[in-house]
């Protein structure tokens, strides 16, 4: 039986750059399909209880930053803990995704370029010349998949995945649901590991 598992994210968020390269190499090793659902986590915060970073109390922001560092260290991955670009709207980036989807292109490296593009390259994820630079450099048509992003079907596909995202109880990004059961976070992917191997 085919395994699949449905990918909620925002290419903004350092949590789901931090474990991307991790669940793309989980998927792959135990043969697993990825749908990936770029959604709207300011509406999914909404009605789940979360808060955008700048409205959290300050011991919280404070305490993510000691996190960020501790997994860019673990992980030994490159991060910029306080990025020039963030935070700035994603909702350009996550729609390019899914127009570069839509015309049949293997989302995952663009939305991992995006996702390194914030928070190593120190590039404006809210910026169309940017974006459409991005995608030319995974060798996509950089000014046709921005035109796309903006258009009602890009838009409508970005509304529909964040109400699925609202409907099926996620609140946080990365997160995971595997055969009904949601895994919230980069440092869940180990369950994630083990439910995919059983």
């Amino acid at each position: 039986m085919a395994k699949t598992v449905d990918y909620f994210f925002t290419p903004n968020s350092p949590w789901t750059y931090l474990g991307h390269e991790r669940f793309r190499a989980m998927a792959k090793r135990h043969g697993a399909a990825v749908n990936y659902k770029p959604a709207d986590f300011g509406k999914v915060f909404a009605v789940s209880g979360g808060l955008p970073l700048a409205q959290r109390a300050p011991q919280r922001q404070a305490y993510r930053l000691f996190e960020l560092a501790r997994w860019k260290q673990h992980l030994g991955v490159p991060l910029n803990i306080k990025p020039k670009f963030f935070p700035v709207a994603p909702e350009l980036a996550a729609r390019l995704i899914i127009a570069a989807e839509a015309q049949g292109a293997d989302p995952e490296p663009l939305a991992f370029a995006l996702m390194r593009a914030c928070w190593v390259e120190e590039r404006n994820l809210a910026d169309p010349a940017t974006l459409a630079a991005i995608a030319n450099e995974q060798k996509l048509p950089g000014d046709k998949l921005v035109a796309a992003a903006q258009t009602p079907a890009s838009g409508k596909r970005y509304e529909d995945f964040t109400q699925e995202a609202i409907d099926r109880q996620v609140f946080g990004a990365p997160f995971f649901i595997y055969k009904g059961e949601p895994f919230w976070g980069q440092d869940r992917l180990e369950f994630l590991d083990r439910a995919l191997a059983a």
